[in-house]
């Protein structure tokens, strides 16, 4: 039976359906205990790299004698599909949700509480990365990856260009920038102008909020001056390309235009070099990353640390089988091979040698540590990111001209309708 969509005025009796459905694993442990069971993981597309889904798989079915099923999802309108599948009788048994939008599932009642699973499984992570994981003091889910863009470059056009180095400012950037589009027939820069997750990162460089408290109500703040600000930063790097202004960087797929080799660089995650590389193998030798300088050499340019978390569907029959999965897909072991195969940032100090493995995880390192931040991590946040992201269309009206304090005036209503749905 579909019990509906998740809401904020269902949060009670979403709870006690997730206290009393609960898991019916019961009293089953090791590896007999669950032989022949199946477990149902939903993951985003990109999040899940081959070295480590194959290992996961060999690992969790040798521990529980159980297989485990990855289905991949798409990013775009993940949540109304996501909140559909947490409210029926048999949703997904672990889901990866954005870390942003955790809070608003938990507060739903839609995710199982895990109590003190984090103690078993990794107690020296950093708090950065679990922060987004707890609500009201409880641990609805446990951090699975997370990091923060790159300049992602080939190094063939650079070098025909005759640049030598690493740029060290935004404006030495700029000027790299430049020098390509002056003696190379490639495009220096691919930017579609609604690549809102750097745009975020330039916001935490200016010190801008997206949202405050107002009448003790969450409402837009995208009128902030420093949000202004962000947004011309973003502007500068756009007029280096000539992608879509109306367009994000999955439409198409950034990673494969950057793969037919006419693209000087992409602002990217450390995952999106194997897509390249999967679409147009020969571009391997060519792929540098660098990390996104600043406006002065000691601070890199603002960055959003992205990333998901792991959570236990509250509603699941299978939670202790589920908790088993995490355990092993979030080892040390694991954990150190998501770092070195797909870029991400260490969890621990124990994984830093793990990042020297991947270019763009060291890339990305500076400015997760000093530039770092995310969006706000309030239950009403998930409503602002639901498609059509009003922050996406107010990007696109800046890059076609309108004043920055203009655009915001355009969608604050929208932004504060969402928020004040919870």
């Amino acid at each position: 039976m579909k019990r509906g969509l998740i809401a904020a005025t269902a949060v009670a009796g979403m709870l006690v359906s997730v206290a009393a459905c609960g898991s019916s694993d019961g009293g089953k442990t090791g590896a007999d205990g669950f032989k022949g069971q199946k477990l149902t993981v939903w993951v985003m597309s990109g999040s899940n790299p081959a070295q480590w889904t194959k290992q996961v798989s060999e690992q969790f079915k040798k521990k529980t004698g159980a297989t485990v099923e990855f289905k991949v999802q798409q990013w775009n309108g993940i949540q109304q599909k996501l909140s559909t599948a947490l409210s029926e009788d048999t949703p997904p048994d672990v889901v990866e949700i954005g870390n942003t939008q955790t809070a608003a599932y938990a507060k739903a009642g839609a995710l199982a509480d895990l109590g003190d699973l984090k103690k078993d499984i990794g107690a020296d992570w950093n708090d950065a990365f679990n922060k987004a994981s707890i609500v009201d003091g409880k641990q609805y889910a446990l951090p699975w990856y997370a990091g923060n863009r790159v300049v992602m470059y080939n190094k063939k056009i650079w070098a025909k260009a005759g640049i030598k180095g690493i740029p060290k400012t935004r404006t030495e950037l700029f000027k790299d920038f430049d020098t390509l589009k002056k003696k190379t027939d490639a495009e220096p820069l691919y930017l579609p102008g609604q690549n809102w997750y750097f745009f975020d990162g330039l916001t935490i460089g200016t010190g801008a909020d997206l949202v405050k408290k107002q009448g003790g109500k969450w409402v837009s703040n995208l009128g902030d001056p420093k949000v202004s600000k962000a947004m011309d930063i973003y502007r500068q790097y756009q007029s280096f390309s000539t992608a879509p202004k109306n367009k994000d960087e999955a439409t198409p797929q950034q990673a494969e235009v950057f793969a037919k080799g006419n693209t000087g660089a992409i602002i990217a995650m450390g995952y999106e070099a194997a897509e390249a590389v999967k679409t147009n193998p020969d571009i391997k030798p060519d792929i540098g990353f660098f990390t996104i300088p600043g406006e002065t050499a000691d601070k890199p340019e603002g960055v959003f640390l992205g990333g998901s978390n792991f959570a236990v569907a509250g509603m699941g029959k299978n939670q202790e089988l589920a908790k088993e999965f995490l355990k092993v897909a979030l080892s040390k072991e694991n954990d150190g091979q998501m770092v070195k195969e797909a870029g991400w940032t260490p969890k621990s100090a124990d994984l830093a040698g793990a990042a020297q493995e991947n270019p763009a995880a060291a890339a990305a390192a500076p400015a997760a540590q000093k530039s770092g931040g995310t969006t706000p991590l309030i239950p009403q946040w998930a409503a602002v990111e639901n498609v059509p992201n009003p922050i996406k269309n107010y990007m696109t009206a800046v890059l076609n001209g309108k004043s920055p304090a203009d655009a915001a005036k355009d969608i604050e209503s929208d932004i504060n309708s969402r928020l004040a749905k919870q």
